[in-house]
């Protein structure tokens, strides 16, 4: 699946001195706060991380709080869809005007009936709502199926997705991996390999590179200006 990546991350975790005797949990909090939210900057939705401490050493920091500030590399699981990527869902509900979808058990996403291709009819057999293509009989979507399709868009607030089974590579992926002789796959290579160039980039600029992300009380996360990066060097 699409919109999944990992990213090396340089972070400053704010702790207050109480939590000095035990640092490797209070991290362990502060990391945790980030988990299943959308953040800037990483663009994209926290999913997992693991981490090193750099220094033994901290640094207090400067302020009328006496917090100290200790230095990680981290490594994340980011979760970032963007338009025309391919995600894969759990279909939760159906109605004649939409599927309703799970994905990676936390973000909800809609296929709402402008785009869900007129191949597919909406039908209730044996008191079941289903979807079920008039070519291919057994290519069927119904309640508990696992389905591909296409991002529209992604709403960062509220991590929901709008999606699309327009294209002819997408539908109940069941019958999809059975029939993909049949189908017509677009030429995703091209589009891959931006993807891994694109998250190198990522990993070299924004996250991974000689920017350091600093992790407050607040559980908010802001760039550290380079000059201090230079001085905590």
């Amino acid at each position: 699946m699409e919109g999944l990546n990992v990213s090396d991350a340089n972070l400053i975790v704010h702790l207050h001195p109480s939590k000095s005797n035990n640092i490797y949990d209070a991290i362990l909090r502060e990391l945790s706060s980030l988990l299943f939210k959308f953040n800037e900057n990483f663009d994209g939705v926290v999913l997992a991380y693991e981490f090193n401490i750099l220094d033994k050493n901290a640094k207090i920091l400067i302020g009328i709080h006496p917090f100290f500030g200790v230095r990680l590399k981290a490594k994340l699981l980011l979760f970032s869809p963007k338009p025309d990527m391919l995600l894969e869902g759990k279909v939760v509900k159906l109605s004649q005007g939409s599927i309703h979808l799970i994905v990676l058990g936390f973000s909800s996403a809609t296929i709402i009936d402008e785009d869900i291709r007129e191949e597919f009819l909406f039908k209730t057999k044996h008191e079941e709502e289903i979807f079920i293509s008039k070519f291919h009989k057994r290519h069927v979507i119904k309640i508990g199926n696992m389905l591909r399709f296409l991002v529209k868009s992604f709403d960062e607030e509220i991590l929901h997705i709008s999606g699309s089974l327009v294209p002819p590579h997408t539908g109940s992926i069941w019958w999809l991996d059975r029939h993909s002789k049949e189908v017509s796959q677009p030429d995703r290579g091209n589009k891959s390999r931006e993807a891994e160039e694109e998250t190198i980039l990522q990993a070299n600029g924004t996250v991974g590179g000689t920017e350091v992300f600093s992790i407050n009380n607040d559980h908010k996360i802001k760039k550290s200006k380079r000059k201090r990066i230079r001085e905590e060097s």
